[in-house]
């Protein structure tokens, strides 16, 4: 038996292809998305996933403002914040998020799903959020996918 071609083959930084691809947030829901981006960015749908190395996609979401929270959680939800001073924690919803800026609400849940350390910190910086259709990326020839085939 050949043993040699059972080897594991494990990505680094100059084996790793990273392409750039669009992400349509019209209608759909922001956990949802959001969940299936950030698998998008970690690199887990690509057959050489690594875990300690950054082998995910650069993803683009346009129409950002036409994503759809269920129920009345545009005002209900609640995030905390904490300054570190008494008295310093600071509640704020997804519609405050999104009135400071349509990527940030974005950022926030995304985030949260990734690795908490500095390859996470790093995914995040492949994220581009963009409240309309138009994004300043034509020259990466990025790809438009249907999100809602991943899983």
């Amino acid at each position: 038996m050949d043993t040699l071609s059972f080897k594991t083959i494990s990505a680094n930084k100059a084996t790793v292809n990273k392409e750039w691809v669009i992400v349509d947030a019209e209608g759909q829901t922001l956990g949802r998305l959001c969940a299936k981006v950030a698998k998008l960015l970690r690199g887990k749908y690509k057959p050489n996933f690594t875990p300690h190395v950054d082998c995910g996609d650069n993803v683009i979401i346009i129409n950002a403002d036409k994503i759809v929270l269920t129920g009345n959680k545009w005002n209900d939800r609640i995030y905390l914040r904490y300054t570190g001073y008494p008295g310093g924690q600071i509640a704020y919803t997804p519609a405050d998020l999104q009135a400071k800026g349509d990527d940030r609400l974005f950022r926030k849940v995304v985030k949260g799903m990734l690795p908490k350390n500095r390859l996470g910190a790093k995914l995040l910086k492949n994220l581009y959020v963009y409240a309309g259709t138009e994004h300043k990326h034509e020259a990466q020839q990025p790809k438009l996918i249907d999100i809602n085939s991943y899983k």
